[in-house]
C-alpha cells in the first residue's frame, strides 16, 4: 500500500501541462489555467474560423482535448448518451460510444443531459452519464468498464464533471438525496472509498433553502498540492470539504457557503476560495489546517452576484463572469471588489455560464448568446475583444495548440483567428 501511495503522489506532480493536452473540464490543473500563448483573440462567425462541425442536439458540456483528439458529451433522442471523439485538426467525427437510457430523469430545460465533460488521461476516457453512471472507455471508443453509479436525481439536473488523478476518478455525485464524493479505481471502477454528504437543511433558516430542490452541489472537485499535502476539494452545501485523496479520511473543512454550489473551488497560494450560487456567500480559507477550520477564514462576503461559471486566480486577483453578465475583479487578500464590467455584446441574451479561462494574461468566456469576450487579468480593466458566433452556448472555451474550441447548442467550432 505504501508504493502504491508513493505511485499516486508521483502521478499528481507528472500530469502534463502541455499545450496539447486540455484533459479535463477545467484544464490539468482544475483551475482553469493554460501555458499557452498564442491563443487568437479576435474572430467572427465567418471569419477566422478553423472548422465548424454540427452537433446533433444541445448540450452544455466542454470538451476535453488530448493531443490530436477532442472528447465531447452528447445527449441523443429518444434515449441515449454519447460521447464523441473528432478528430482537432479536421473536426471529423472519428468514433462515438453510445449509452441507451430510457428511465425518467429530471433536469431543468436550460440543463440537457449530458452536461458533464469528459476526463482523459491518454489511457482512459472517462464520462459520467448521471443516472446512466460511471463509463470509462480507452482512446478508441472501446468500453473497459461501467459503474453503477445510482439514480441521481433533481429538478435541475446535474453537471459536475468527473477528474482522473493517477489509479484513481474521483466524482461529486449529486445534487440529490443520494449525494457523495467518491473515488472509483481506474483499474475497474470499483470504489475506493465514498464519503455520503446527507441533505442538509440546517444551514440556513432563509426560504427557499429549506427545501431539497433548492440545495446540492454541481461543483467539480479540485485535486491540487496545497500547504504541502495532496487534497481534493469539493464546494458542498454550507461547507466546504477537504480529503484525503488516497483514503478519503477528511482533512479539513470550512463553513460559511450556502445551499446551492455551482463553481470549482479555486487555489490561490496555499488557500482557496469558494464561491455559493444564488447571491450566496462566497469564503477564502486557508487549506492548511486540520478539522473544523471556520474560524481561520480570510474573508467571507454574505452576498455576491449570482454565479455559476468559476473564477480564475492570477497576481493576487480572482476573475470571474458572472451570471447577470457583470465581470469582476476581487481582490485575493480581502474578497473586495476592484473592479465590476458589464459585458455587452450584440446578442440580446448576456447571461453567462462560462467558466472563465486564462492564458498569457488574457481572460476567455462566452455568454448564452455566443458572444466570446476577452479582456486582460488586471485590476485596470480592460476589454481586449467581442467575439459573436450568434448561437446559444453555456459552456466554456477550450485551448487547443494555439486554436479554441467552443462549443454552442448547434456546433463545435475550432477558432484560430488572429492574435
Amino acid at each position: 500500500m505504501r508504493l502504491s501511495f508513493i505511485l499516486f503522489v508521483l502521478t499528481f506532480h507528472r500530469l502534463p501541462v502541455s499545450a496539447d493536452h486540455w484533459p479535463e473540464w477545467r484544464g490539468p490543473r482544475g483551475d482553469g489555467i493554460s501555458t499557452a500563448t498564442d491563443l487568437p483573440t479576435h474572430w467572427s462567425r465567418t471569419s477566422g474560423v478553423h472548422w465548424k462541425i454540427d452537433l446533433p442536439e444541445p448540450g452544455n458540456s466542454t470538451p476535453v482535448v488530448w493531443e490530436d483528439r477532442i472528447f465531447l458529451t452528447q445527449p441523443r433522442s429518444p434515449g441515449e448518451r454519447s460521447l464523441m471523439c473528432c478528430d482537432r485538426t479536421t473536426g471529423k467525427l472519428l468514433w462515438e460510444y453510445r449509452v441507451p437510457w430510457t428511465a425518467p430523469e429530471s433536469t431543468h430545460g436550460t440543463n440537457p443531459l449530458c452536461s458533464s465533460s469528459p476526463a482523459v488521461d491518454g489511457r482512459h476516457v472517462v464520462v459520467w452519464f448521471g443516472s446512466a453512471g460511471l463509463h470509462c472507455c480507452d482512446p478508441d471508443g472501446n468500453l473497459i468498464w461501467k459503474t453503477d453509479t445510482g439514480r441521481q436525481q433533481h429538478i435541475w439536473g446535474y453537471g459536475t464533471s468527473p477528474v482522473i488523478r493517477g489509479d484513481y476518478c474521483f466524482l461529486n455525485f449529486g445534487p440529490g438525496e443520494n449525494a457523495a464524493v467518491t473515488a472509483f479505481h481506474m483499474r475497474d471502477g470499483s470504489v475506493a472509498w465514498k464519503q455520503d454528504e446527507p441533505l442538509r437543511r440546517d444551514g440556513t433558516a432563509e426560504a427557499p433553502f429549506q427545501n431539497a430542490d433548492y440545495s446540492g452541489s454541481w461543483s467539480t472537485p479540485l485535486v491540487a498540492t496545497l500547504g504541502g499535502r495532496e487534497q481534493l476539494i469539493v464546494s458542498l452545501p454550507f461547507v466546504v470539504r477537504s480529503f484525503d485523496p488516497y483514503n478519503g479520511n477528511e482533512l479539513w473543512h470550512c463553513e460559511g457557503t450556502n445551499a446551492l454550489c455551482y463553481t470549482s473551488p479555486v487555489p490561490f497560494q496555499d488557500n482557496i476560495v469558494a464561491m455559493g450560487g444564488y447571491n450566496g456567500m462566497a469564503i477564502a480559507v486557508p487549506a492548511t489546517g486540520t478539522g473544523n477550520v471556520t474560524a481561520q477564514r480570510l474573508w467571507r462576503l454574505p452576498k455576491t452576484p449570482q454565479r455559476i461559471g468559476s473564477a480564475v486566480y492570477s497576481d493576487g486577483h480572482f476573475y470571474i463572469h458572472n451570471s447577470p453578465g457583470i465581470a469582476q475583479c476581487i481582490d485575493a487578500a480581502s474578497g473586495m471588489t476592484v473592479w465590476q464590467q458589464r459585458l455587452n455584446g450584440p446578442a440580446d441574451n448576456a447571461t453567462n455560464w462560462s467558466s472563465l479561462l486564462l492564458a498569457n494574461g488574457l481572460c476567455y468566456s462566452i455568454n448564452q448568446g455566443g458572444d466570446c469576450f476577452v479582456f486582460r487579468a488586471s485590476p485596470e480593466f480592460e476589454l481586449i475583444a467581442v467575439n459573436s458566433l450568434e448561437e446559444v452556448s453555456n459552456s466554456s472555451v477550450v485551448p487547443a495548440a494555439g486554436r479554441l474550441l467552443i462549443r454552442t447548442h448547434k456546433s463545435l467550432w475550432s477558432i484560430d483567428g488572429t492574435r
